[in-house]
């Protein structure tokens, strides 16, 4: 053992695969999440997170989602990161249990940078799908008891050179989708907004304001969707994939995406029908 009772420090490995999570599993198992037991209790103090949508567009695939964290009817943050970058052509959006959200988003940066390290080239984008689709699967027992993990992932692919992106179910199960998907609470609504702004044509300009759309739908129609906050700067994360890698947006042209859209809509005085 090591200094104070520690696990001891490992200077040898029985795993010689690829894999940075399975290598955990075999060598160090003490230094993943412990979520054994009876975990039903924790499950409606825990902060969720809710609204996060992907869609392809003319130059590759956007991923959005709004700050808002709820835990039960109480707000538990107001500036939760729900979109991470995976690695240089990645991303993953997270919906549910944030806790286990934001580890498996950090357990699938590792995973796919120690991949990268030891075989000398990226894995393929339909493979990172299927390892995000593993981590998944193995948060079963914690998702039957609430505390369930349910992303989206999407990217570009540098073999096809196009935008693709997957959802998945709590079973670990994936879908590649072809045009656009919205997960969370207030997933039906940004759908429903994408539905009437989408098409695959768009440009970058045209996109972040699709995005910024939907989330702002979401907002006004779910109450654990976190829609803009001017007075207090925050805005939703937007992160666009190509050819040339992760970008994310800048605040100034979220805001200024948002500002347009409020333009159009009606106010009080453009909403009131004349009297005869």
């Amino acid at each position: 053992m090591g200094k104070g009772g520690e696990h001891p420090v490992r200077f040898w490995s029985d795993y010689q695969g690829s894999s940075f999570l399975e290598l955990l599993q075999v060598d160090y198992p003490h230094l993943l999440p412990n979520l054994e037991g009876d975990l039903t209790p924790l499950a409606a103090s825990v902060p969720h997170g809710t609204t996060v949508l992907a869609f392809k567009f003319a130059s590759g695939v956007v991923v959005a989602g709004d700050r808002l964290a709820t835990a039960g009817m109480q707000v538990a943050s107001r500036d939760v990161q729900k979109v991470f970058r995976t690695d240089s052509h990645s991303m993953m959006a997270i919906s549910g249990a944030a806790g286990p959200c934001i580890e498996m988003a950090r357990i699938l940066s590792v995973e796919l940078e120690h991949y990268e390290k030891i075989e000398g080239e990226s894995l393929e984008l339909e493979g990172k799908a299927n390892k995000l689709s593993q981590m998944v699967r193995q948060n079963l027992p914690a998702a039957m008891q609430g505390l369930a993990v349910i992303p989206l992932f999407a990217g570009f692919d540098t073999r096809r050179m196009a935008g693709r992106l997957w959802k998945f179910d709590v079973t670990g199960g994936r879908y590649e989708e072809t045009e656009f998907e919205a997960t969370g609470s207030g997933g039906l609504f940004a759908r429903e907004s994408l539905k009437q702004s989408w098409h695959p044509n768009q440009t970058r300009a045209e996109s972040i304001e699709s995005a910024v759309q939907a989330l702002t739908m979401a907002a006004d129609e779910d109450r654990a969707t976190g829609g803009v906050d001017v007075r207090r700067g925050i805005y939703p994360i937007i992160m666009c994939a190509s050819k040339d890698g992760i970008d994310e947006v800048a605040q100034d042209e979220i805001r200024a995406a948002y500002e347009e859209i409020m333009s159009r809509r009606p106010g009080p005085q453009a909403a009131r029908r004349p009297t005869s």
